[in-house]
């Protein structure tokens, strides 16, 4: 391996002192973050909120302290429904009590998985994988389905957020502790013991857990009353509701016709075929977490086909990159980071994902598209942060991010070719517990 030398970085300081650049350079970071001094107007002349399929949607939500936007994303999809039904036009679900569920479903769902493994030595891979990740408030499109399917929804009034639901790094924080507690004393007990000791403690565990979350989030309604108002000032009262009868007088089984669709273009992933991640998901016995890879062209159609049919579309992309939160503005062509350092965040997307250089980590809605010469050209986005930022909490992305970080899409399977969705109900392919296409939405 070649070291650092003393002599060779005099020299590189040298070089870097004769190029008066770059004390320019200096003395403006000392300031200012590096985002805004590679700020660039070049090359934009459409940043606006102008698009030409536009879909009225209610105000933005706010997930706070917490990493549930895919559950404030799934949320925010199903409202919308709900809200034109009724003729309503303010209006949450619940996005707490599906968090409630959420949490507890993913922790027995890897107390199972220590137990499956606990014949493993303590470095085994997966294992050490599974428990450095832990339970965490990130998720994906099929875990909503999973924990809505099981435990139901409910208005936001009828399970509110508290303070640590809306801020959840504490409980978090205990929660895995404790599971990686059990795993330590399961390989211990197993070999004394036996596999029935071993469950039995996790149960104590899980209940101990249940119960940590009651104190966090609240008790989940048994049931309760539905009351709203609607466009016209006419009151309404629903009694009587539970979360299940809730969601099936209102949702149905609408979430059964949708399905993942992702853009993952890394060679040991062939377009038009299914894929699952091994030990993904949250509730045991659920659905299998299932994508269909599709070239970045044909996601685009789907995705529009939706957009085109007045309905939004729940998405997930890398938003750590080339971003403006204030503004709320997602555009590479906005920095340049190439002219002043020789460094950027220019890459082939397959192999950005190959060598973790990104990966999706958060999920918005698509409300709007604008489109020239039959191309997609800008996006406009509904995020979770709350109004404050960007315009009232939604968002532009040019159609150059979008190619770049948009990994995920939920959309209609009507809108599938029957080849496509032939491909998707087939058994999907197994990949391995890290890979990149296994990271949740936060």
């Amino acid at each position: 391996m070649d070291e650092i030398k003393l002599n060779n970085l005099k020299k590189d300081l040298e070089e870097y002192n004769k190029d008066s650049s770059n004390t320019i350079l200096r003395h403006a970071m000392s300031k200012t973050p590096v985002s805004t001094v590679v700020r660039s107007q070049d090359e934009i002349s459409d940043v606006n909120f102008d698009f030409d399929i536009n879909i009225k949607t209610l105000s933005a939500a706010n997930q706070k302290q917490s990493g549930r936007c895919w559950i404030f994303a799934a949320t925010n999809f199903l409202r919308e429904k709900i809200a034109k039904d009724l003729n309503i036009e303010s209006f949450e679900l619940s996005q707490s009590y599906i968090a409630f569920y959420d949490r507890l479903e993913k922790c027995n769902f890897l107390l199972e998985a220590v137990i499956e493994l606990v014949s493993k030595d303590h470095d085994d891979r997966t294992l050490t994988y599974l428990l450095q990740n832990g339970i965490g408030d990130g998720g994906q499109w099929d875990m909503f389905v999973n924990v809505v399917n099981k435990y139901g929804l409910c208005p936001k009034h009828a399970f509110p957020e508290t303070c640590t639901s809306s801020a959840t790094r504490d409980t978090a924080s205990l929660i895995n502790f404790n599971i990686r507690k059990f795993a330590s004393e399961a390989k211990e007990l197993f070999n004394k013991k036996g596999i029935e000791a071993v469950n039995r403690a996790k149960k104590q565990v899980l209940k101990k857990i249940y119960f940590l979350l009651i104190d966090a989030y609240g008790v989940p309604p048994e049931s309760f009353e539905f009351e709203y108002t609607d466009k016209d000032g006419k009151y309404h009262r629903v009694s009587n509701l539970t979360p299940l009868s809730f969601k099936e007088k209102y949702i149905g089984d609408k979430l059964d016709n949708y399905v993942s669709i992702i853009n993952a273009p890394t060679k040991e992933k062939a377009f038009n075929k299914s894929y699952t991640v091994k030990y993904l998901g949250n509730v045991v016995g659920g659905k299998v977490v299932t994508h269909l890879n599709l070239e970045m062209k044909r996601l685009k159609e789907l995705i529009i086909k939706q957009l085109k049919d007045g309905e939004i579309v729940w998405f997930g992309s890398d938003v750590s990159f080339l971003g403006d939160r204030e503004n709320g503005f997602w555009d590479d062509r906005l920095f340049d980071y190439e002219t002043p350092f020789g460094l950027g965040f220019k890459m082939d997307k397959g192999e950005s994902l190959d060598y973790r250089a990104s990966a999706m980590n958060h999920a918005m809605c698509i409300t709007g598209v604008a489109i020239k010469n039959g191309k997609p050209t800008k996006w406009k986005i509904e995020n979770s942060w709350g109004t404050a930022n960007g315009k009232d909490g939604y968002y532009y992305m040019s159609a150059s991010w979008f190619d770049q970080f948009v990994y995920q899409a939920v959309v209609n399977k009507k809108y599938l070719s029957e080849d496509e969705l032939k491909a998707y109900n087939k058994q999907p392919i197994e990949l391995k517990p890290w890979d990149p296409m296994g990271s949740l939405a936060d």
